[in-house]
This record gives C-alpha cells, sequence and structure tokens, in this order.
C-alpha cells in the first residue's frame, strides 16, 4: 500500500501543494553556499550558476517556508536566528546525502563493491561458504552481506531491496521475480539408529506412514516438500515438532522423538540412520532468484555469472553413508535397474 504525505507546512501560492521535502531538496545545497560566502555573487560562482538564477532561488526559498533567512545588504548577506537554525538541519541533511551517495558508489566499484545474497539456513555450514570461497579467488575485494533465513523471508526482503540474489528452494515462480534452477538434493529418511527401518539402505516413503514426524515450521521450503512428498505417497505426516534448524530436527531424531525428510547433512551424526527414499522420488531443487527488471552493479552481476556457472555442481559432493546390511531376503525391496552401458 503507498501512503500519500502532504507537509502541513506553509507554502508559497506557487507551491500546487508539493511535498516540502521534495520542494527544499533541490535548494539545499545553494542556500549552505550563500550561507558560507555570504555573498550571492561568490556562491553563484562556486555552484556555477548565474547570480540571478541563485537570487530568485533564495527569494522562493523563503517564500515557501514562511520566513526571512538573510538579511540583505546588496548582493552581500547576513543569516537571521531563523536562518542560523536552518543551516546546521540543511549541512546536516546535505551530508547525509553525501554519505549515502559515498556508499552505493562503493557498493557499485567493479572490484571492491558489495552483494547483498540470502540463502537457506542448510545451505550455510558447506556450500555458502565454499562458493564465496571459490568466488574470491578472482574477485578478493568484493564484500558480502549475508542473510540466512528460510525461502519466503528471504524473497520477502528481495522484492523489498534488501538482498540482490537468494538461494532458496522451491525454485520461485513468480511474475516479478527470475529464478534459475541451479541443482537439486537428495533428502533422505532420517530415523533414530534403534528404528525399525534402521538396518536398511532403502525405504519407501509410505512404510513411515504410521510414524511421527519432526518437521520444519510452515513457510519453509522444505516443509512444504515434506507434506508434498508425503501426499504423493498417500498420508499426511503427524507432526510431534515444528522447528528452524534442520541440525536441531536431526537431534531430536537421534532423542526418539520421531523420523525426518531432510538433505544430507554436512558431517555425519551419530544417534541416526540416513535412508535414501525410493519412492517417491525425495529430491529438492535449489534455484537462484533476483528481481525482474533491475539493472545489477558490477558486483551482482559477476557473483550472478559465477552462480550460473556452477549450475550441476553447485552442492558439495554428500558424505558417503556408513554401510548397513541390508534386510532380510524376503522383505528385500527391489534394486533400481541399472541404466544401460
Amino acid at each position: 500500500m503507498v501512503h500519500e504525505y502532504r507537509s502541513q507546512l506553509r507554502l508559497s501560492p506557487n507551491s500546487n501543494e508539493e511535498d516540502m521535502g521534495l520542494l527544499l531538496a533541490p535548494r539545499l545545497a545553494y542556500f549552505a553556499a550563500v550561507a558560507r560566502h555570504e555573498h550571492v555573487t561568490r556562491a553563484a560562482a562556486e555552484m556555477g550558476v548565474p547570480q540571478s538564477t541563485l537570487s530568485r532561488a533564495m527569494v522562493r526559498l523563503e517564500q515557501d517556508l514562511g520566513v526571512s533567512l538573510f538579511a540583505r545588504r546588496g548582493r552581500t548577506v547576513s543569516l537571521t536566528p531563523a536562518g542560523r537554525r536552518f543551516l546546521t538541519a540543511a549541512e546536516r541533511a546535505l551530508a547525509e546525502v553525501e554519505r549515502a551517495a559515498d556508499t552505493v558508489r562503493a557498493d557499485a566499484d567493479p572490484t571492491a563493491g558489495r552483494v547483498a545474497f540470502g540463502f537457506l539456513h542448510t545451505m550455510g555450514s558447506e556450500t555458502v561458504p565454499g562458493l564465496i570461497r571459490a568466488f574470491r579467488v578472482d574477485h578478493p575485494r568484493i564484500r558480502f552481506t549475508l542473510v540466512q533465513n528460510y525461502g519466503e523471508a528471504m524473497i520477502e526482503r528481495l522484492r523489498a531491496g534488501d538482498l540482490d540474489l537468494c538461494l532458496t528452494s522451491p525454485v520461485p515462480d513468480a511474475p516479478d521475480l527470475v529464478a534459475r534452477r541451479l541443482d537439486e538434493q537428495r533428502l533422505r529418511l532420517v530415523v533414530p539408529d534403534d528404528h525399525r527401518l534402521a538396518g536398511r539402505k532403502r525405504v519407501r516413503l509410505a512404510e513411515a506412514a504410521d510414524e511421527t514426524f519432526v518437521t520444519l515450521e510452515p513457510g519453509y521450503g522444505l516443509r512444504r516438500i515434506t507434506d508434498d512428498l508425503c501426499a504423493e505417497a498417500g498420508f499426511k505426516p503427524r507432526v510431534a515438532f515444528e522447528g528452524e534448524e534442520a541440525e536441531t530436527l536431526r537431534g531430536l531424531v537421534a532423542a526418539g522423538l520421531g523420523v525426518a525428510l531432510l538433505p544430507p547433512p554436512a558431517v555425519p551424526r551419530p544417534g541416526v540412520v540416513e535412508l535414501t527414499v525410493t519412492a517417491p522420488r525425495a529430491v529438492r531443487e535449489i534455484g537462484v532468484a533476483w528481481l525482474d527488471g533491475h539493472p545489477d552493479t558490477a558486483p551482482v552481476a559477476a557473483f550472478k555469472k559465477f552462480l550460473l556457472s556452477r549450475r550441476g555442481h553447485l552442492l558439495p559432493k554428500e558424505p558417503a553413508a556408513p554401510l548397513l546390511s541390508e534386510e532380510p531376503a524376503a522383505r528385500r525391496l527391489p534394486e533400481e535397474p541399472s541404466p544401460p552401458q
């Protein structure tokens, strides 16, 4: 929603009820120059404008404010008490604008600029540090502002202008966004190491229909994927706990609170067994998203190109799963067919 704001300050008859901030902004530098020199001609020379233009601007400024800012003696002027108070505020405003200009110029610097990058919690321990490390080999001075959050929150911050790019899952499909699929990650059914399924290597998700699940909270992409996969397997999961971190869920699985569908851990965790899900196909797609139609600074463009170049090998290799005995032959699941040679 856009809120319209109208200044209640006194305006001149010719101002057409403009917002006072917009009205004053172009004149603040002129005013500060006249106040600094106490001479209209010298101020006009500094600003590179005709003396008559500067004089008219100061008269109009006083009319719009409804107060006298200067006491005039020919082309020499001095500030009134109101003018001195206004100068203090004008100098603060101009300094703030200059600082903002310096910041955005620095952020856009091709060699030492800034990238605001968001990513999922599960990408933070290994994937994102590895990406940044590889990128900085060729761009050692580029700076990052990093935001770790769940998918929907990052998309909101992308739309708000807080992020340039975000690494998320599922890959969003929205008219105001551009999204590119980069990789996919297998999800595993994680069970306690003393669970009835713990001696298996593979499992159909339907075999966990009677289990209690620990999941991420609604709004997280992995929660949506979990719900969708369970629905595809023919059941709705009974949820014992909803959290914010995948590794917290692994710990709760190890404590026997339930089972979980999770991406592989950065390092194997004791107390749990991670089973390959054979049906339905349990994967999540990882993609990068940005706002459509927004021009990139040079650092953002470079990092975006780098991410797109990692398509198909964005994620680190999964750690080798511990060797487990197969289930008894009478209950063994059929192996997936080998690809043709």
